[in-house]
């Protein structure tokens, strides 16, 4: 681990970084993280290939792995898949960020009676970014049910990471489409499309130039492991590098196959600037989440 730390470190000083900050990380409660880590143990559907935990750790050693790392801010991404499950994991996530200051104070919902309580009782309390998984939920984003979530999240000009694009599997509800109609009735919203909408990563920049509050994240692209199933189109490097304002870093920790610093390096070896690269590992999400 000193290797890895040492190698972040020069990562950092190369850039002239004070830190980094991680929008895509998971913290959980531990059964659900146990029955997460069993699922890519067994190379589940959505992983339909070999994916070895990188950092099987117990929560404090993951939180001080991420702090040796020098991330100043990260995420406790959760996300349903099935109804009653939200409103108790923003339970927990709010007790997380509580014992955990450098913890964004995250939130979750899904499509349910109920959800715009929750969401509003999340609000309230602090949250200050959202997740959601449209592919193992399996819904409708633009579902009735979630009308006054969209219109709450929108009045509070709250980040919402979005796992939408069709990678690994494609869904009833993955890809471009839904958002889009999404956006098209709360265009102010501030979303944070999760893996740069890998594959569909033409019409996801697409959306970004077309709405302000669209971002997208980094998480695990560029990655010698990612690439190979869902490689990034050389051809819009230039539309990426147009668009570094809105490109923020996630990295999916602790549920990698491969070393956290990895996912930095591959960022470098893009070669789009020293300033877009800062943008990206710091300055972009602290502006969107007013950071200190």
């Amino acid at each position: 681990m000193s290797d890895e730390t040492d190698r972040i470190a020069a990562f950092r000083r190369r850039l002239g970084l004070p830190a980094i900050v991680d929008v895509h990380t998971h913290f959980m409660p531990e059964p659900v993280l146990r029955k997460v880590w069993a699922y890519f143990d067994a190379a589940g559907p959505l992983v339909a290939r070999p994916w070895p935990i990188a950092y099987r750790d117990d929560e404090q050693v993951r939180l001080k792995t991420l702090r040796g790392f020098g991330v100043r801010a990260f995420s406790s991404l959760v996300y349903p898949h099935k109804p009653d499950m939200a409103a108790w994991l923003n339970q927990w996530t709010a007790e997380f960020a509580a014992r955990t200051p450098d913890c964004l104070h995250t939130a979750t919902f899904y499509p349910e009676p109920g959800a715009a309580d929750y969401v509003r009782t999340a609000l309230a309390a602090g949250a200050r970014i959202f997740k959601v998984h449209i592919q193992v939920g399996g819904f409708d984003p633009g579902g009735e049910l979630l009308t006054e979530v969209w219109g709450q999240l929108s009045d509070a000009e709250v980040p919402v990471v979005v796992h939408c694009g069709s990678s690994p599997v494609a869904g009833e509800f993955t890809g471009p489409g839904p958002m889009a109609a999404l956006l098209q009735r709360f265009p102010r919203l501030r979303l944070i499309i999760a893996h740069l909408g890998a594959p569909e990563y033409s019409e996801f920049l697409d959306l970004t130039e077309r709405h302000d509050g669209v971002h997208l994240d980094t998480t695990m692209n560029f990655t010698d492991f990612f690439e190979d199933a869902s490689p990034f189109p050389i051809t819009e490097y230039r539309r990426l590098r147009d668009l570094g304002g809105r490109i923020l870093f996630g990295s999916d920790f602790p549920n990698i196959p491969y070393p956290y610093t990895h996912a930095l390096e591959a960022l470098e070896r893009l070669n789009l600037g020293d300033d877009w690269l800062r943008g990206v590992c710091h300055d972009n999400a602290t502006r969107l989440l007013d950071l200190p």
